[in-house]
């Protein structure tokens, strides 16, 4: 039996999710969280085969999630379950370890068979949206993201200073850098193209 957690923050595609998996043999879902802190809470308490998980939800994302399972040597497989078809989430689901990635609007079926897979062993992941991957590299560095992902919530630079513990001018760097790769005008287009291509 593969034991399953399921990590999502919307309440009624958890519970599909969950009934869906219920009627697959050799499936059994043993725990659900709608937030990524509880998510990893059910995965330290219950140790489950794979979890299923989201990547936006509120506290941690299923990145996050992902890249602490992949640190601490957890047994735990980790599926991305996702609405967005991005290079750059892909990218960044397996450099922090996840063992697939699918889509919210491909059939139940080909859930239930990349969980029997990823519990085998292996990784499923859509080839079209693999190759879209590798083509597009991420120019950002994690200071960059973080701080261009704050300035793209609204942050003054000041705020983002004291929210991370820099310099305003150390923030004023990493803004500018992120601006230039990006090829944007100011900050608020570089966020919003850096989340468009799945960087943020």
């Amino acid at each position: 039996m593969i034991r399953v957690v399921i990590a999502e923050d919307q309440a009624m595609v958890l519970g599909a999710l969950a009934a869906l998996l219920e009627t697959e043999p050799g499936i059994e879902v043993v725990g659900r969280a709608s937030t990524g802190d509880a998510a990893l809470a059910l995965v330290r308490e219950l140790a489950p085969d794979v979890l299923v998980t989201d990547i936006e939800m509120p506290g941690r994302s299923g990145l996050d999630i992902a890249t602490d399972i992949a640190r601490t040597a957890r047994g735990t497989r980790v599926v991305i379950l996702t609405t967005f078809a991005r290079p750059g989430y892909l990218r960044r689901a397996l450099d922090a370890g996840a063992s697939a990635y699918l889509l919210k609007d491909e059939p139940s079926a080909e859930l239930a068979e990349a969980i029997r897979r990823v519990h085998a062993g292996g990784r499923v992941i859509d080839p079209a949206l693999a190759a879209d991957a590798w083509t597009g590299a991420d120019p950002l560095t994690d200071r960059e993201r973080q701080v261009l992902r704050l300035a793209g919530e609204g942050l003054s630079s000041s705020d983002i200073a004291a929210t991370l513990q820099l310099s305003e001018g150390t923030v004023r760097n990493y803004l500018s850098e992120a601006i230039s790769k990006l090829g944007a005008k100011n900050r608020v287009e570089a966020a919003n193209l850096a989340r468009a291509k799945g960087w943020l």
